[in-house]
């Protein structure tokens, strides 16, 4: 869901079952411009959404107003429980609290037959063997790749040789059991490929600029690429 289609949602839902609600009360619930408001109020009403009232007197939600519920098959739930918990224990802190939230979210509108079926589901990712060091890495890169900001750290590679690098990171690898990060390396001054397990003193800096020929879409055209080359390294990670 994107961002404003999720705060859409939130406005019907803060309006739902209260007196009116003035524009400038939900721009400080939803932490944007009053003007946003107003246009996404008015969007809402031009879909159909029942909302009473007026700019500049308050809103509300018609009582009649019935917002339909999240369905989800069987499967689809399972399938989203699953990768919650996975993500739970591999994503580090940041994406485990929002696996969390997100599956809490979708369980309280779920009818009580839906509910059970997320709660009976019987596949589990245990945590204990993932060390805080380790999600703390995932989150510093996550927030890096997110922010834009070159990232610094000590790697040993494959062959047990250390070095320094300065990476801008563009994506993050999840292999089963192991991350990895694309990024453009100064030190190569080409697109590598790093084992987070094998990475230490992860320190975020400087912000990195939008610069072609270095960009994710760069990335990704080096490790699809068709050709004979690159057909390998579209299957294992880009050497170090």
């Amino acid at each position: 869901m994107s961002r404003r289609a999720d705060r859409l949602f939130q406005i019907a839902e803060l309006l739902r079952g209260r007196r009116l609600t003035t524009a400038q009360q939900l721009a400080e619930w939803l932490r944007v411009s009053q003007r946003t408001v107003y246009r996404d109020v008015r969007d809402l009403q031009l879909s159909g959404v029942p909302i009473e009232g007026e700019a500049g007197i308050g809103y509300r939600l018609s009582r009649s107003a019935s917002l339909p519920p999240l369905t989800f098959t069987a499967e689809e739930l399972a399938a989203l429980a699953a990768g919650a918990r996975m993500i739970e224990t591999w994503g580090g802190a940041a994406l485990a609290s929002g696996a969390r939230s997100a599956l809490a979210k979708v369980a309280s509108a779920m009818p009580a037959d839906k509910r059970a079926t997320l709660e009976r589901l019987a596949v589990f990712a245990p945590s204990f063997h993932i060390d805080r060091e380790f999600s703390e890495k995932v989150d510093t890169l996550h927030r890096a790749v997110d922010t834009r900001h070159i990232v610094s750290f000590a790697y040993r590679d494959r062959q047990g040789a250390c070095t320094q690098r300065r990476i801008w990171p563009l994506s993050l690898v999840y292999w089963g059991g192991r991350w990895t990060v694309g990024a453009w390396c100064e030190l190569r001054g080409d697109f590598r490929n790093f084992d987070i397990a094998q990475m230490t003193n992860v320190e975020q800096n400087e912000s990195f600029p939008d610069m072609e020929g270095r960009r994710l879409a760069d990335y990704l055209r080096r490790v699809e690429a068709p050709s004979e080359r690159h057909a390998s390294r579209a299957r294992t990670p880009v050497k170090t």
